[in-house]
């Protein structure tokens, strides 16, 4: 049918308005499971140190005769001294006044207070990645940016590694912070059930509890398609509130939650292989310092806009690194 001569018609509506959804939608992932799953701990240095202590081996010839003096001293058992760095975190927020005084559909986005709510969730995600980067630590300089050294860069004893391999170093060895990064893998490979247990069982023969088993999506789509012995399964965790959904895996000497990480970046991210790591994580014996927690003010005015700075003075404390583990060389893909 034909429209009747001088109908109305939206299309000749110059003054129609806009119909724009007032509250705005995101679906960026915010869940920080390594962050949620550490301790916290307060520091009062840039430095911080803290002492781990090893036991002898077992003495398997610890036999005296009766009535004997007294034999030569055993050696002491004495602490080793590690350390990490804080590093500044930081948001920066400009919003012209008349942004700011601008009404708005979508929860008035560009206001000063709006923005600077999500830069807080963006420090929080990046906060996450560089807890879990293979970063080694540094001092800093006049000009030049402490770094807290990276969880896996701790990690030297439960350790799976492949061809080209090699694990973090300490500036002090047995002692200090460590001041070199994991060197990738030559050539990565799949990551297989056998790795995964070997792992555990050094764990387990060290005196670890490991509770968790981080892993980026790779490899948690390896574990979930794959990992099929007989002493393995999965089930609903009745606790979800570390994560949305967790599987348990049972092994010969504990059981595990795979825990997927959004965040969890690659082992080399500038490096030319894809190799992806998984971390066994006994969360009592790591924490994340802060010699700032979250903060924010006001920066002064020179102009039409107003500013704010979010930032946050924080680092990586790996207790004791043999109560954890590590797979490296992985290159994401089921066998």
């Amino acid at each position: 049918m034909a429209v009747a001569a001088n109908t109305v018609e939206t299309y000749d509506n110059k003054v129609l308005r806009e119909d724009l959804q007032e509250a705005f939608s995101m679906i960026s992932p915010e869940e920080t499971p390594f962050h949620q799953m550490a301790g916290r701990k307060t520091v009062t240095q840039p430095k911080f140190e803290w002492p781990t202590v090893e036991l002898a081996a077992l003495d398997y010839g610890n036999r005296v005769i009766e009535g004997d003096d007294a034999p030569a001293l055993d050696a002491p058992t004495l602490a080793n001294r590690l350390a990490n760095y804080t590093q500044i975190s930081d948001k920066l927020v400009s919003v012209s006044h008349t942004s700011d005084a601008s009404d708005a559909a979508a929860d008035n986005i560009q206001e000063l207070s709006e923005q600077v709510a999500l830069k807080v969730r963006e420090l929080k995600r990046d906060c996450e990645g560089m807890a879990l980067d293979n970063v080694a630590g540094a001092p800093g300089a006049t000009g030049v940016a402490r770094a807290s050294a990276g969880f896996p860069t701790f990690i030297r004893t439960n350790v799976s590694l492949q061809a080209g391999n090699v694990v973090g170093g300490l500036s002090a060895d047995p002692d200090g912070y460590p001041n070199s990064a994991i060197v990738e893998a030559t050539t990565p490979v799949p990551l297989t059930e056998e790795i995964f247990n070997d792992v555990i069982e050094m764990c387990w023969l060290a005196g670890a509890d490991t509770k968790y088993a981080m892993v980026n999506a790779n490899n948690k789509r390896v574990i979930s398609a794959t990992f099929t012995g007989s002493s393995t399964r999965y089930k609903d965790a009745v606790d979800k509130r570390l994560v949305a959904a967790i599987d348990i895996y049972t092994s010969d000497f504990n059981e595990l939650q795979i825990v997927p990480n959004r965040f969890m970046p690659a082992i080399n991210r500038a490096g030319s292989n894809d190799e992806f790591a998984v971390y066994l994580i006994d969360p009592e014996f790591v924490r994340i310092t802060e010699l700032e927690g979250t903060k924010q003010k006001p920066l002064a005015e020179t102009g039409h806009s107003r500013k704010r700075l979010i930032w946050r003075e924080w680092g990586v404390q790996v207790d004791n690194e043999e109560a954890h583990g590590m797979i490296l060389g992985t290159n994401g893909a089921a066998t």
